[in-house]
């Protein structure tokens, strides 16, 4: 579950390419903000899951 599956076969340079384009879009001083709220979805879904394989296993 690691894996991102979705992305199939994505190298450092398409990796560099996504990033200077947000920094671009975002500008330096907003991407804080949006890591914090994407660690926070990524969280709350993690807890999600974790709530319904609790729920499946009992």
């Amino acid at each position: 579950m690691g894996s991102l599956l979705f992305l199939g076969n994505i190298g450092a340079g398409e990796i560099l390419l996504i990033a200077l384009i947000v920094l671009i879009f975002f500008g330096g001083s907003k991407i804080p903000e949006l890591m914090k709220g994407l660690g926070k979805g990524v969280k709350s879904f993690k807890d999600g899951m974790k709530d319904i394989e609790k729920d499946i296993n009992e």
